[in-house]
């Protein structure tokens, strides 16, 4: 035992040895009672206060994988609100939570499938999820932190088992085209062509095809109908005079399938009428296309950028030790583009999404890029997404069994939260750790986003002011500026792996004296106009 003791007492002190020859700067919080870090270093500035409008960032959270509370693996409302102290406590400085300041809830509603892409009813809330009552408690809860709760409203195709559905095939077989569900859904008749690329699926029992373009479980309403029309309307304002703060509009450019003029002006039309009610409606579409496409949806809603997100998307490049410069130029064209064409849309980057592979997969913890690709798009304008788990570096990829639920798996807590993985899983290198475990660790992923939403919090112009990029020449350092509200800030990212020094001088007239903030994993310096920052690190200047 002596022996064992003095190697141990050896070892240590190599260790404190390689650590002084190295230099290596280690970030050390102070811990909480339960030995979870608390973030120190983000200063609120003296009168600060939280700004009530849709620039705060977004959490999605695929319900049924995120956390359980009543036993049966799948994760359920009552569990969203049991993790609340983990999303949002309520206190912006308090350094303990991840402090996102809204969310995204998949579909909830009753549906046959495990994702509920497929509705069966809009008015009922899944049973494996919980109840409306459930639901109350939970958008109640959320705006007593201040944070935004929004829906996935899927309204481009229900469930075969919706009761319009059957309504629908009931009026054709009785052959009653005077029933107002006789044209709910787009069909045609056996011998009439079928449209190019679109797909149709046979009525069971009637010579008769309906549209079905993502599945023949979900097939797809007729947008021109009023009655239609009203339906899908009514069911929004419901859930808005519950308290919900707004939608994400799943398939957003399906409503007229290969005709975006015609879906872009019913969103036109469907949002001014949820804006007629709540003016401050917060929505946000799925259009899974390129930007000239996009473009055609943002007088309506803001629409998620998939340009920059996924694997080949600028954010992952960057993050990669790529030219910072290039990346700001872009993002400045995005958010002029998106001025000039609407005062209803907001910039709206994010990495990944339930229908991806999961970001860490390609990104990795280990080479630090998946922290600097959150300094990136989460230090940006507008409305930032980020995907349940992304924080704790949980990975998933369709890979070879080519199934969607490896990318929706279980949140990973290491405290006995029994949420499983959805039925038809495959993947298994899920995550080396747990939020649990990387609570406890000064440097880890979670406590990167935790310190980026803070510092974003804590510094207004980053998310709502006049972007304007910085060009360094010969670099890849990079950054903007932001004015708002006569307060003006500079972020400054370095993606490379060694310390870089950038004279502001030659980029910018203003003058920026105070390092509001450093993040990542080296340091920084402002002596005058020289800005010294480290390797993967990110600074924010007053």
């Amino acid at each position: 035992m002596k022996r064992f003791l003095c190697m141990l007492l050896a070892m240590v002190l190599f260790c404190g040895a390689a650590l002084a020859e190295f230099d290596l700067d280690i970030k050390l919080y102070p811990l909480s009672e339960n030995g979870e870090a608390i973030i120190n270093d983000v200063t609120f500035r003296e009168g600060w206060q939280q700004v009530d409008d849709n620039n705060r960032v977004f959490y999605e959270i695929f319900v049924g994988a995120f956390s359980d509370s009543n036993g049966d693996g799948i994760g359920d409302l009552r569990g969203i609100i049991n993790r609340m102290d983990y999303l949002n406590d309520g206190d912006p400085a308090s350094g303990l939570s991840l402090g996102v300041e809204g969310i995204w809830l998949t579909p909830i509603f009753k549906s046959p499938s495990y994702h509920k892409y497929d509705v069966e009813d809009y008015y009922q809330i899944d049973p494996q999820f919980g109840t409306m009552e459930d639901l109350q408690e939970l958008i109640d809860l959320c705006h007593q932190r201040g944070v935004k709760i929004i829906l996935d409203l899927v309204i481009n195709h229900t469930s075969t088992r919706n009761k319009w559905f059957s309504n629908f095939r009931s009026a054709h077989l009785m052959q009653n085209p005077n029933n107002i569900h006789y044209d709910f859904y787009t069909w045609l008749n056996m011998d009439d062509a079928i449209p190019a690329g679109r797909a149709f699926a046979k009525v069971t029992g009637r010579e008769l095809l309906y549209e079905a373009n993502f599945s023949e479980a979900m097939p797809e309403l007729n947008f021109d109908h009023e009655g239609v029309r009203q339906a899908m309307l009514d069911v929004a304002l419901y859930y808005l005079n519950m308290g919900v703060d707004g939608f994400r509009f799943d398939a957003a450019k399906y409503i007229y399938y290969g005709d975006n003029e015609r879906s872009a002006d019913f969103w036109e039309w469907y949002i001014g009428e949820l804006r007629k009610v709540k003016p401050d409606v917060y929505t946000v579409a799925e259009v899974w296309d390129g930007d000239a496409v996009v473009d055609r949806y943002l007088p309506a809603t803001s629409c998620f950028n998939f340009t920059a997100s996924q694997v080949a998307g600028i954010i992952a490049e960057t993050a990669g030790g790529g030219d910072v410069n290039r990346f700001t130029k872009y993002v400045e064209t995005y958010v002029n583009g998106i001025d000039a064409i609407s005062e209803n849309a907001l910039p709206t980057l994010f990495i990944s999404n339930h229908d991806m592979d999961r970001a860490a997969g390609y990104l990795t913890m280990a080479s630090g890029r998946m922290k600097v690709a959150a300094s990136l798009y989460l230090l940006s304008p507008g409305s930032p997404f980020l995907y349940y788990g992304e924080e704790i570096g949980i990975r998933g990829s369709r890979g070879g069994a080519n199934t969607d639920a490896n990318r929706r798996m279980a949140m990973l807590w290491g405290d006995g939260d029994t949420v499983k993985n959805p039925v038809g899983t495959t993947y298994t290198k899920q995550s080396t750790y747990t939020v649990k475990d990387l609570a406890r660790m000064s440097d880890s992923l979670l406590n990167h986003y935790k310190q980026l939403i803070m510092i974003r919090k804590a510094n207004p112009e980053i998310a709502r002011g006049e972007y304007k990029a910085l060009a360094f020449a010969g670099t890849k350092v990079g950054g903007f500026t932001s004015t708002w509200n006569g307060g003006t800030v500079a972020v400054i990212h370095n993606t490379t792996d060694g310390d870089k020094k950038v004279d502001l001088a030659g980029v910018t007239e203003i003058s920026f004296d105070t390092l509001a903030a450093v993040v990542g994993a080296g340091q920084a310096t402002l002596e005058g106009t020289v800005l010294t920052i480290g390797g993967q690190t990110s600074v924010v200047l007053r």
